[in-house]
């Protein structure tokens, strides 16, 4: 393995720094250290706001800036701030519409490699990432880490106007817009407006009639890989959701999270007008029509 690294100009870097597990070679002694906690599990760097610990430094300051708010890099076509520079990269390509990564499977293309990697999953069934405590297994790591804080409770991310708390800030973020009123993603063929891009690329479907999905056991088809899974439940009796106040077990964790609400008393939604809250959204909704 080379222990060099190319720089502009054609000159090498020195990599004297080797890993003695791997032997992949570094420019510091800083990198290497960073590189063994990849090795032994450890994550030396903890956040100061909530706690979450981090193997690099690195993932520790990008990570702070869900606390502080600070959004250094910035899209030159619309303007919208991303924490990391990699985020706004994925993100010019919504305006470019460039997906240089494709499925071999099927040809769909995608953004961003990872997505394609998560998306060729759906062709051979795999799911390499079991939970500990359920064991039920995932597609990828971070939807495993999004499982796990339903057994554990755990919820990062407070919304400040309304106190709601929300364990991925990916939902986090959606939830913001429930405020601000910003729906930025948009529909090609009718205009309509959505917070999301999930939701966005799923009412698209609707327009083009894609099902990319579909059943192994009956065959029928559907536009979101969400509704194939919850549809293959029918056929296995799978209800891996259980409450751990009751033991009461759901489909899914959707149905769980309203359901442990009865336990806990919270009432996330309010009316902006009387404040009066609210258990569930459609509670919410009836009031507003009074």
């Amino acid at each position: 393995m080379s222990s060099s690294q190319q720089k502009p100009g054609g000159r090498q870097r020195p990599r004297p720094h080797r890993c003695v597990q791997c032997d992949k070679a570094f420019t510091s002694t800083q990198h290497l250290r960073d590189h063994q906690s990849v090795h032994t599990g450890e994550k030396p760097h903890h956040c100061d706001q909530c706690g979450k610990t981090f193997t690099q430094l690195s993932s520790l300051r990008t990570h702070s800036r869900i606390h502080s708010g600070e959004k250094p890099y910035s899209c030159d076509d619309c303007g919208k701030s991303f924490t990391q520079s990699n985020t706004l990269k994925l993100h010019r390509r919504r305006h470019s519409g460039e997906k240089p990564y494709s499925c071999e499977h099927c040809g769909k293309s995608f953004a961003d490699s990872f997505s394609c990697q998560q998306h060729r999953h759906v062709h051979t069934g795999e799911k390499p990432f079991r939970c500990q405590l359920c064991a039920k297994t995932f597609l990828t790591q971070s939807n495993l880490t999004r499982h796990q804080r339903i057994h554990t409770g755990e919820k990062l991310y407070p919304c400040e106007l309304c106190g709601r708390r929300f364990s991925h800030y990916s939902s986090y973020t959606v939830h913001q817009r429930i405020h601000s009123g910003e729906r930025p993603y948009r529909c090609r063929f009718c205009d309509k407006t959505f917070t999301s891009s999930t939701n966005h690329a799923e009412h698209e479907r609707v327009h083009t009639g894609e099902k990319p999905y579909s059943c192994d056991e009956c065959g029928k088809s559907f536009s979101h890989i969400t509704t194939c899974l919850l549809h293959k439940r029918v056929h296995t009796g799978d209800k891996p959701y259980g409450c751990r106040h009751c033991g009461k077990s759901f489909v899914t964790s959707s149905n769980l999270t309203r359901h442990i609400r009865t336990h806990t008393g919270e009432k996330p939604y309010w009316c902006d007008r009387c404040k009066k809250h609210f258990t569930f959204s459609n509670q919410l909704k009836r009031h507003r029509c009074i």
